[in-house]
């Protein structure tokens, strides 16, 4: 058991989950509530990641984060490391492949709002801020869960974009699924078993938990 690669998958796992959720809720607000020009375009690009082939999503984040590119020049100039082959890089490709996982299930979250609770709140004098806060949100909670559990769970299995903008650096890199295919390639299967097993216990009790605790929730509020 690599248990290296395993600690390294969940820090990135809970990271990305962390970062990403309030801008998910940033972006998902207008998404659900606007009709601004451009919508259509934006819903497009945030659902991308789920039909682009990992490799090529990967592809072209090595290219926009890599070292020739102005978001690369800046990061090292910064802090005098290079963003790709980095922790930090597979962080901000993890954000980028994981907008569907947690924008989506938040916007349809919003969509399932009554305007009248809305309207509601701002006669009670609040403001849009904390309507979004003491309002919208208790009322979207089904999304965030889904949210939070689908980003924790696909950053934790994923494969193809990892390894363009990440490589395979041991303690840096290097995460439970391509630790699991250098096992196979070096037909370690009970390596490869064990950590497999791993994740699929992981990511089956995370799904467990979310239908638990919102049962419990419901069940209350009833």
């Amino acid at each position: 058991m690599d248990w290296t690669a395993f600690a390294l998958s969940l820090k990135l796992a809970a990271s990305t989950t962390v970062v990403l959720l309030p801008l998910a809720v940033l972006l998902a607000r207008p998404l659900a509530w606007s009709g601004f020009r451009g919508k259509a375009l934006v819903e497009t690009l945030v659902a991308l990641p789920l039909v682009l082939p990992p490799t090529v999503l990967g592809y072209y984040l090595l290219v926009a984060l890599g070292a020739g590119s102005p978001i690369g020049q800046a990061y090292t100039a910064l802090t005098g490391r290079t963003l790709v082959f980095s922790f930090d890089g597979l962080l901000v490709a993890s954000l980028i492949f994981n907008l569907p996982f947690a924008v989506q299930p938040i916007q349809r979250a919003f969509d399932a709002i009554p305007l009248a609770a809305r309207e509601a709140a701002w006669c009670c004098g609040l403001s849009h801020w904390r309507t979004l806060w003491r309002v919208e949100l208790p009322l979207a909670w089904p999304g965030l869960l889904s949210a939070i559990v689908l980003t924790f769970a696909h950053t934790l299995g994923e494969f193809g974009v990892v390894l363009m903008v990440g490589g395979n650096i041991s303690t840096e890199t290097r995460t439970v699924a391509i630790s699991i295919f250098d096992r196979v390639q070096a037909f370690d299967e009970r390596g490869a078993a064990s950590m497999s097993a791993l994740l699929v216990a992981l990511s089956f009790a995370a799904i467990s938990a979310f239908h638990l605790l919102t049962r419990r929730i419901g069940r209350h509020r009833g």
